[in-house]
């Protein structure tokens, strides 16, 4: 930090918070649901520009992706999450109460899109130089169903070898994450003839299927968590079907959420989950009377590895030291981020807030208070520039 370009700035981040603020204000209003994050998109890339970068892009898969050369000594990413969990047509527009503004998706991650933006700013006010080339990136499709698109996408086989990976994502300048909470979620569907509940009695019922899968799945599920070495969860979100009170229905459904710190107990509980489904199937088609077996189709909706960059990694060490530096509480935290996909491949990467307080993220009450604000975007700067490498000021 005693670096006169780093200074410099550090001082240009606090002097461009008005800006900071106002396109916090101007992004959070460009509705970006999920799979429909292209107008905002668009709007960061013409951002990206505005603040000065080498070229500009966006791939196939609708990240927007902006390339800041350094001296070619490996390439990293910087990036924050273009979409919102809100749906299409969320009223997304600004109110304001004394310094608090409140918006769906105005601090996750709308915060860190800025931040990403401001600390591109402050390097150029600065003219720091580095090492690396750095790609400053908005990825799509971070939340829920997106399942990790834009990132699993920017990690495809073939992609450049990328030295290491910072997201911008939540609040604050406390905590680092270096670690992602691994998932599977799927939606199951039970089928069947359907019929009257009265002509039709005794045909096979694929919500009473459903039904004996969710018990047997809960009971087992739950003895298996109680004595698993590593923390591990499991979820029944949501269930549908059925046309009225007195019809045998053609479908049921469910969508079902597992998560775990440890590869080895996802795959362990996903496949108690799989038993149990078999189970629920086979003792519904067991007591049914009459007429064809009831079918099950178990489709994944998402896949979210996990893994750990050790406290010990020098990577994880800079970005502990950044954090004090600022102020901010060292701890380290276990999440489901972007950084998920790199740190499964072995790639050094962490997930940050981007500055500012606030909460009721995923919410239609979220909101945001810039306070201390600056100091998360210096703490993201000084991690990006130590890992990037600093060309000496001749």
């Amino acid at each position: 930090m005693e670096h006169p370009s780093v200074q410099e700035a550090f001082r240009h981040i606090e002097d461009n918070d008005p800006w900071t603020i106002a396109t916090l204000r101007e992004l959070t209003q460009i509705p970006a649901p999920p799979f429909m994050e292209e107008v905002r998109g668009q709007r960061f890339l013409e951002l990206l520009q505005e603040s000065g970068i080498d070229s500009t892009w966006v791939d196939e898969e609708g990240n927007v992706i902006g390339l800041r050369r350094g001296n070619g000594a490996g390439t990293m990413i910087f990036s924050g999450h273009l979409d919102t969990v809100f749906p299409e047509g969320t009223d997304v527009t600004i109110r304001e109460n004394g310094d608090t503004l409140f918006a769906p998706g105005i601090a996750d991650d709308t915060r860190g899109l800025v931040a990403v933006l401001a600390v591109l700013r402050a390097m150029n006010a600065a003219e720091i130089q580095t090492d690396q080339d750095i790609w400053f990136v908005g990825t799509v499709g971070e939340e829920g169903t997106g399942d990790l698109r834009g990132v699993k996408h920017l990690f495809r086989e073939g992609s450049p070898d990328f030295s290491a990976f910072i997201s911008i994502d939540g609040l604050g300048h406390s905590g680092v994450t270096n670690a992602g909470l691994g998932s599977h979620r799927y939606r199951v569907a039970f089928k069947g003839p359907g019929g009257h509940s009265w002509g039709a009695f005794g045909l096979g019922n694929p919500i009473h299927a459903l039904g004996r899968a969710v018990a047997a799945f809960d009971a087992e599920a739950k003895r298996y968590t109680d004595n698993a070495a590593q923390r591990t969860s499991y979820n029944v979100g949501t269930v549908g079907g059925g046309t009225s009170v007195n019809s045998i229905p053609f479908e049921a459904w469910m969508e079902i959420d597992m998560r775990s710190e440890s590869p080895e107990a996802l795959l362990e509980i996903d496949a108690v989950f799989q038993a149990a489904m078999r189970r629920g199937l086979e003792e519904a088609n067991a007591v049914r009377a009459r007429g064809e077996e009831l079918t099950l189709e178990v489709t994944m909706i998402g896949n979210r590895p996990s893994g750990e960059v050790p406290e010990d990694h020098p990577f994880i060490q800079r970005a502990l030291a950044a954090t004090e530096l600022v102020g901010g509480i060292t701890s380290l935290r276990r999440s489901s981020t972007d950084s998920n996909t790199p740190i499964s491949l072995g790639i050094p990467s962490v997930t940050i807030g981007g500055g500012g307080a606030g909460g009721g993220a995923h919410s239609l009450a979220e909101f945001f208070m810039n306070h201390e604000g600056p100091r998360g975007i210096q703490r993201a700067l000084l991690i990006l520039v130590s890992q990037a490498g600093m060309v000496p000021v001749m």
